[in-house]
């Protein structure tokens, strides 16, 4: 066979076209090029790789224990284990005996506790698994939230070698490959189901757009139990026969300058990334660290999960523009685990779109008028770039509504790489698809066939009558040096004597200290969001490290950090 670097985008392109379930590329797989290097700060050794062969031999030895514990083809099975190797074999392992995995968020220090059992115990009740994988490490205490069917067994990995040489089974295109959860607490109770048609297609998509060769190599700290980092940085290299090159999400949070560094040793081509992943390493990797670092062999660095900001961006050009970082290499997208997973994707040959816009105009009549940069009161949006190949974008009203390009609506997308449903809610379906249209509850509008997304539409803040999204009021805070990276949450409070929302900052600070100069801090943060956004805060709430509730995606948990506020601030309840 012949060498992956020798694969052109062509021959890539119409070796996927030639598959029909993700299993097919598992069975000329080069056994002998590696696959997966796992990066383990305190391991011995530091780095762990499998070849194609090696982590095969795994996967089927996961296979051979699903078999022996009863396992058939069509039942989901529940895989809560730490970001590894393993964990990527056991997924392979029960797609191997026909099965249905999903992978759910292992627990760590940054998860918030009582948000988690929520989840957990959500997710496992909802789809019912017979069997739920953990490992011997996994907290005792929360064994018991996993239990729901009667029948059910929670089984830990067991230890040694496993041998399984079963054939792999035959499954049909349109059949379930595996299931996704979306991240907040409610959104675990909805198991997107993908079948292996549209996965595959969605991988001919992103090989197009993105331009793949076996030349590249893909680097990756997201979590396996996010679309993101199971599509892009898992499924896609398993199934293109590229390298992946990955760490844990903890281990790239405690030291964010190892992502760079395996970009650096590995000499990585592409990878992806939320936005605030930007600004954390420009602001958390100092200067004598970026000085070990080239970043010549990125092609792309695609951000995508959350509205996409033009500063962010900047400031790591500025901060790693001299180490090789290419004026390109930065893109961008829009996705969502409903359609697999991409469903814009910038052009990889020049830097994405950048448009300024008037400010008040879209505000208060939702409406795009062009600006420039210079103009008082105008506001820059980064193009999520446009519809891949079998995609459809548009911009619905109220009333579900084309309300075509330069109006701000909910985006609705429609595409071969869309998902069947819910797994077992049908009536959650029947909530957002409707003639093949998948409604988001995204903000966004589309200008020059580029698409802008601004936030989620259920948490538009209106106040004063104008329309307001939380993610610029968090960012206008956050750029305070007092305020935590990315630590910030703003929502609105319906005031009936004045007819309005007003606006709620809950800020934490970078160190507990910081907490003794609270009104000063209060006073300019508030004057940070009032300059940026032009409204005052009526309320800006500072808080201690590591008090936001997150999600497991690590986004901010609107719902339940409004919650716990109104339980320190009970008198502002309405």
């Amino acid at each position: 066979m012949e060498s992956m670097a020798d694969t052109d985008n062509e021959t890539l392109i119409a070796r996927l076209k030639g598959y029909r379930t993700l299993l097919d590329p598992l069975r000329d797989a080069p056994l002998d090029q590696p696959f997966v290097t796992m990066w383990r700060p305190d391991g011995e050794p530091e780095f762990e790789t499998r070849t194609f062969g090696e982590f095969l031999d795994q996967a089927r030895g996961f296979a051979g224990f699903y078999r022996e514990e009863g396992l058939e083809a069509g039942e989901p099975v529940v895989l809560i284990l730490p970001q590894g190797v393993e964990l990527m074999a056991a997924f392979v392992g029960a797609m191997l005996t026909g099965a249905i995995p999903t992978i759910l968020a292992y627990p760590n220090f940054k998860i918030e506790p009582t948000k988690y059992r929520r989840g957990i115990r959500g997710v496992t009740a909802n789809i019912r698994a017979r069997l739920v994988m953990v490992d011997a490490g996994f907290p005792e205490d929360l064994i018991e939230l996993l239990r729901g069917e009667e029948n059910q067994k929670i089984r830990k990995v067991p230890e040694g070698k496993r041998s399984g040489s079963d054939p792999f089974p035959v499954p049909a295109s349109g059949d379930v490959a595996f299931l996704q959860h979306s991240a907040g607490t409610t959104g675990l109770q909805k198991g997107v189901a993908l079948s292996h048609g549209v996965v595959l297609n969605q991988l001919w998509e992103l090989a197009v757009a993105l331009e793949l060769t076996g030349r590249d190599r893909v680097v990756s700290w997201l979590p396996l139990y996010h679309d993101m980092g199971l599509i892009a940085c898992f499924v896609l290299p398993m199934v293109c026969h590229l390298p992946v090159v990955m760490q844990s999400p903890t281990d790239w949070v405690m030291q964010p300058v190892s992502f760079l560094r395996l970009i650096t040793e590995y000499r990585c081509t592409l990878g992806w990334v939320p936005n605030f992943t930007f600004q954390f390493l420009a602001r958390r990797v100092p200067p004598e660290e970026r000085d070990k670092v080239d970043l010549s062999s990125l092609r792309a660095l695609v951000t995508t999960s959350e509205p996409i900001r033009l500063r962010s961006l900047e400031e790591f050009r500025q901060a790693f523009g001299g180490r090789g970082l290419a004026e390109t290499a930065l893109q961008t997208s829009y996705g969502m685990a409903e359609n697999t997973f991409a469903v814009t994707q910038s052009r990889i040959d020049r830097p994405p779109v950048v448009i300024w816009v008037d400010r008040e105009s879209l505000q208060r009549e939702g409406r795009v008028v062009l600006r420039e940069a210079s103009d008082p009161g105008a506001v820059s949006f980064v193009s999520c770039g446009r519809p891949l190949a079998t995609a459809r974008v548009k911009i619905v009203g109220e009333a579900g509504e084309d309300l075509g390009e330069g109006r701000v609506g909910e985006i609705a997308v429609r595409s071969r790489s869309m998902y069947s449903g819910y797994f077992r809610r049908p009536d959650l379906t029947a909530k957002v698809l409707s003639d093949g249209w998948y409604f988001t509850r995204d903000s966004g509008f589309l200008w020059e066939g580029e698409l802008y997304a601004i936030g989620r539409k259920d948490d538009t803040l209106i106040v004063g009558g104008r329309n307001l999204y939380p993610q610029d009021v968090e960012e206008a805070a956050f750029s305070h040096p007092a305020v935590a990276d990315g630590r910030v949450v703003a929502f609105g409070l319906e005031n009936p004597e004045l007819g309005t929302q007003d606006l709620i900052v809950i800020a934490e600070v970078r160190r507990e200290e910081d907490l003794d100069r609270r009104a000063e801090l209060t006073m300019e943060v508030r004057q940070a969001v009032m300059a940026e956004i032009d409204v005052a805060p009526r309320v800006v709430h500072l808080v201690p490290p590591r008090w936001i509730v997150k999600s497991t995606a690590g986004k901010p948990a609107r719902s339940a950090n409004r919650e716990k506020f109104l339980q320190e601030r009970p008198e502002l309840r309405r």
